[in-house]
């Protein structure tokens, strides 16, 4: 038996299966320099495994016992996910094949902190800090939308772009050191002097960017209209919140356990049942939905309770990205007042789907068409924005939420006109928008002190470092420590 060997350069983890229960299949994955020779250690006296070709092999521990027959697939750094040394064993799941395999490499590596075979792909330049982020949201997707946006930005299509804007940006940047470190004659050749020569001072002054100036201020453009995006790619990650409201037993609670379908609220007769808000998450056309039930609102109850559950029904309407006022089509004024009272202002209208309850007992000839008008009458919501179903029943139910749904992919879809058709470049995290602000900032400081000539011309570079750095914070370029920690504590033990 060869004595274990301390080596903190490789590392191990279960990446896959047998965590909670058994399964059929688990996979192990190990980096480091030390990967290759633990593969020898537990496949001892049989043919080495070629690199990338999956084999089967027995794993045995140091004793010679059997721990398991499994596949093996060997990698050669940096051909490999961590760009070093990797082999993944894909064994089977249950508990005593996996802890016999983990405690036998635990003798000669250590076990992975959370996101560490991920960090160190960053390190070794596998992957930038986007494709980092793409892979924690690949990871946590919930919808189809998630996933194909995770896949998109894994597949560098937004990193090309922050890119492409810095390679720009490094052009006008070694412009501007040449101008420095030699002066105005940067830009003279033998025509260019004599063309210099004819003009006067404050024209030779304004020429020092020459062309400079336009490119970096069609950048700025390209970077506002990256930001008139609103919020679509963030929504997509992190979902959007719909929130319910409407004055007591108008229904509410009924509504929300459709929609969740199963009994998540109490429903009751009693007045002011919801004292809170309940939150589900619901799946709407492939786009993750936060789903609130809120406390009924109304203007006057001595009940702190249910004042409290009020203020926290408004706080939910004010954040929401979509609106559902609900009112009881037996006592439409009532229900009108209240939501009215609660409603966070005139912008709300185009995110607000007003739903009339109770059909079966309104329903009457002639009465369902003057219900419909009073979305648009009494509140100037469009008149396909108005809604008559019951929850006793479900009539009605299908087609509001078949609008529902519209409504929310409506919200998330990208005008061609904002991003030149190219939806795979969307702003996805709010540490990316903050980047592009400040850096489209940075070039507009640029644009007001190149004008002013070579005097200033030091002061004008630094706007366009400033903003090169901007757009490398984004991509990992550039610092970024403090992010690294918050999101590689985000991944699973094993990626």
């Amino acid at each position: 038996r060869v004595a274990p060997e301390e080596d903190d350069d490789t590392i191990f983890a279960l990446s896959s299966g047998g965590s909670t229960s058994a399964t059929a299949v688990a996979v192990i994955r190990v980096t480091g320099s030390k990967a290759h020779s633990l593969l020898q250690r537990l496949i001892p006296r049989q043919k080495p495994v070629p690199t990338r070709v999956a084999v089967v092999r027995n794993l045995y521990d140091d004793s010679g016992v059997p721990l398991d027959q499994a596949l093996v697939l060997k990698f050669d750094g940096p051909q490999s996910f961590t760009g070093e040394d990797v082999v993944e064993f894909h064994c089977h799941g249950s508990r005593a094949v996996i802890q016999g395999l983990m405690t036998t490499l635990g003798k000669y590596a250590r076990v992975a902190e959370r996101g560490e075979f991920t960090q160190r792909a960053f390190a070794s330049g596998k992957l930038d800090l986007l494709a980092v982020e793409a892979l924690a949201d690949l990871l946590t997707a919930d919808t189809q939308l998630q996933r194909q946006q995770a896949l998109r930005q894994l597949d560098g299509r937004l990193s090309n772009l922050y890119d492409s804007w810095r390679k720009r940006l490094t052009k006008g940047l070694a412009h501007a050191e040449a101008v420095i470190d030699f002066g105005d004659d940067e830009h003279l050749g033998d025509e260019a002097e004599d063309e210099f020569q004819t003009m006067d001072y404050d024209g030779a002054q304004e020429n020092v960017w020459g062309a400079v100036g336009e490119s970096m201020t069609a950048l700025a453009a390209e970077m506002k209209r990256h930001l008139a995006d609103d919020r679509r790619g963030e929504l997509v990650r992190t979902g959007l919140k719909v929130a319910i409201i409407g004055p007591p037993n108008a229904g509410k609670s009924s509504l929300f356990n459709i929609l969740a379908q199963r009994d998540a609220a109490i429903v009751s007769p009693i007045e002011g049942t919801t004292r809170d808000v309940l939150e589900l998450t619901l799946d709407l056309g492939g786009v993750r939905c936060t789903l609130s039930d809120t406390a009924g609102v109304r203007q006057e109850t001595e009940d702190m309770i249910e004042r409290e559950g009020i203020k926290r029904a408004r706080s939910a309407a004010e954040q929401a990205d979509i609106l559902v006022a609900m009112i009881d089509g037996t006592d439409i004024h009532s229900g009108i007042t209240a939501i009215t009272d609660v409603l966070p202002g005139p912008d709300i209208i185009s995110r607000l789907l007003l739903v009339i309850n109770k059909l079966d007992l309104v329903h009457t000839e002639g009465n369902t068409e003057q219900l419909l008008k009073i979305g648009s009458n009494v509140l100037g919501i469009p008149h396909n924005g108005t809604f008559i179903l019951s929850c006793e029943t479900s009539e009605g139910f299908d087609e509001f939420l078949s609008a529902l749904t519209d409504r929310v992919l409506t919200r998330v879809e990208t005008p061609d006109s904002l991003v030149g058709g190219d939806e795979s470049a969307l702003i996805t995290r709010a540490r990316h928008r903050q980047h592009v602000e400040a850096a489209v900032s940075a070039l507009e400081r640029f644009s007001k002190l190149s004008g002013q000539g070579s005097m200033v011309v030091d002061m004008a570079a630094e706007e366009l470092r400033l903003t090169v750095s901007e757009l490398g914070r984004i991509t990992g370029a550039v610092d970024v420590e403090d992010v690294l920690d918050v999101l590689f504590a985000d991944f699973c033990i094993g990626k």
